[in-house]
């Protein structure tokens, strides 16, 4: 009998946004545990689910746990940004309900000290695929100082993110997420709720796994997709992945594309892709983040696409 690891963070939510969806697909980009994607199929008994994630662990748990489902959820294994396209190739786009995407580490990758993604864990890998190529201990030991600075400040957007690089090119090599966090601890920034290393940590982490240009390819998947009825949900955890997302969904409202100096418009004024549904993201309840405080983070975004882009 499998032991349920954890809550999906915003579950409730997740479900309220997907709750009239009553035919066709929708797919979990990053299943992880399944949490999602059960609760999704238990929720909605005549949909289809198509699951992705490109972590073996996370594959072999969640093909387990959702095998009640039969017939009605297919597991994939790969980056969602390449493998939702071979899922829009092989399904009418008709057919595509909904869409969820819960960006960043997953709660199994971070219970997983081997995995290296814990401030305390004594190893330095970081891959969501443990059969890539790059890992944290390659960027930390190997990359040029150039290349370092620019991870932890477009990644971490740390401050003094010169004097971090300067001092791990100088003390390195490092080999434990531990050790690292341990000898910077002195030059990571203080008096934030999170963990001195977060910033840190999260800048190697989206350098290894290049999650923000994933985000970037799975949004222009879904662009170039021209979906008829289908609503885009997108969880993410930190404001790089956020504005990313806020973006591109003001994109796809507007109906004019005309520059701003334009003095009138001569686009058609017909390119909306659809509405956002959520004015603002949605925020965990108080209730939630008691339970779970990694939900303090999560930030959810939801576009609704029509057939006006046809």
């Amino acid at each position: 009998m499998q032991i349920i690891p954890h809550i999906p963070v915003l579950y409730r939510e997740v479900l309220e946004i997907f709750c009239d969806i009553d035919n066709g697909i929708i797919i979990d980009c990053t299943m992880g545990y399944g949490g999602h994607s059960s609760m999704i199929l238990e929720a909605n008994p005549h949909i289809k689910l198509i699951a992705i994630d490109q972590d073996q662990s996370a594959i072999d748990f969640s093909t387990q746990r959702l095998e009640k489902f039969k017939d009605r959820v297919v597991i994939k294994k790969g980056r969602f940004s390449s493998v939702i396209k071979d899922i829009l190739k092989e399904h009418d786009i008709k057919n595509i309900r909904g869409i969820l995407a819960d960006i960043g580490v997953s709660s199994l990758q971070l219970d997983q000290k081997d995995r290296g993604f814990s401030f305390s864990s004594d190893n330095l890998d970081m891959r969501m695929d443990k059969d890539a190529l790059l890992c944290a201990q390659s960027v930390v030991n190997e990359y040029s100082l150039h290349e370092l600075e620019r991870v932890l400040l477009e990644y971490g957007e740390l401050r003094n993110y010169k004097k971090i690089a300067s001092f791990i090119v100088q003390n390195r090599p490092f080999y434990s997420a531990k050790e690292l966090g341990d000898a910077l601890k002195h030059l990571m920034p203080t008096g934030k709720k999170i963990h001195p290393s977060t910033l840190l940590m999260q800048a190697i982490r989206i350098e290894v796994n290049n999650e923000l240009g994933e985000l970037e390819s799975l949004l222009d998947t879904i662009e170039e997709a021209k979906f008829s009825n289908a609503k885009i949900a997108i969880i993410s955890f930190h404001s790089l992945e956020d504005r990313i997302v806020k973006n591109r969904f003001g994109k796809w409202r507007d109906s004019c594309i005309c520059s701003d100096e334009a003095m009138r418009c001569t686009c058609g004024n017909n390119h909306s892709y659809g509405k956002i549904l959520t004015k603002k993201p949605i925020i965990a309840k108080d209730d939630e983040l008691r339970d779970n405080p990694r939900s303090r983070s999560a930030k959810m975004r939801v576009f609704k696409m029509d057939n006006n882009n046809e």
